[in-house]
């Protein structure tokens, strides 16, 4: 039988992916993290974060007030992950010219490549948020897929990878039986970010089954999303 090939990303650098990826480690599950530089101070901070919409450097979610990773720790916590662009601030697409826009998402992705020391590809839109105009702008700067908070059963029937759909956000509560169904296309996809599990114990746990039923089956196999272009349609 075909393997499945499992893909995961995690947006916004916050300070639970210093857990998250302990947790990955232990199970090799590959992931691609999507990073904001211009959003993170040199060194770590539990209780800083900088709201890109009122220029604060106060939020919370849900009453939760996290923090960002350190820019001088991305590349030995990162180590061995895949790294993509996601906008230098966050900048979301249709709050200013196109021909602008795409010089924030790159200034991300040259700002990550010269850390990481390797090619940083891959896009996610900040808050799920294309248009046609930076689809095109995207794709003529070189980017090899623009993740959108949208929905499919099957990844690899999206018409245009820059604006590529996933399967759900990690928390779905049909997480298994989208997994299950995605088999029928070979791919399955995942996204979220690790403040959304706070530091409750219970969610990290209800993750951390997710991750090791996927290690543990003899059908499936862990990729970077890099590896599945070549099988969408709209590549």
């Amino acid at each position: 039988m075909k393997k499945i090939k499992v893909v995961q990303c995690w947006d916004d650098a916050t300070y639970n992916d210093i857990r998250l990826v302990e947790l990955l480690r232990k199970y090799n599950a590959k992931a691609t993290f999507n990073l904001n530089p211009g959003l993170m101070t040199d060194e770590p901070d539990a209780s800083y974060w900088f709201d890109y919409r009122t220029s604060k450097t106060t939020w919370y979610y849900n009453g939760y007030h996290s923090g960002r990773v350190g820019l001088k720790d991305i590349k030995k916590l990162y180590e061995g992950f895949e790294i993509a662009s996601h906008c230098f601030k966050h900048e979301n697409a249709n709050t200013m010219p196109p021909e602008e826009w795409i010089k924030t998402a790159l200034k991300a992705r040259h700002y990550l490549e010269d850390v990481f020391e390797r090619p940083c590809t891959g896009f996610a839109w900040p808050c799920g948020i294309t248009t046609p105009e930076t689809c095109t702008e995207l794709r003529k700067a070189g980017f090899t897929y623009g993740r959108t908070t949208q929905y499919t059963d099957f990844v690899t029937e999206c018409e245009d990878v820059m604006a590529m759909p996933t399967n759900c956000h990690f928390a779905n509560s049909l997480f298994f039986e989208k997994y299950e169904k995605a088999k029928e296309c070979g791919v399955f996809y995942f996204w979220g970010h690790s403040y959304e599990m706070y530091d409750y114990d219970k969610m990290w746990n209800l993750l951390e089954d997710k991750i090791a039923f996927i290690s543990n089956d003899p059908d499936a196999e862990w990729v970077n999303i890099n590896d599945i272009i070549p099988l969408c349609k709209g590549k």
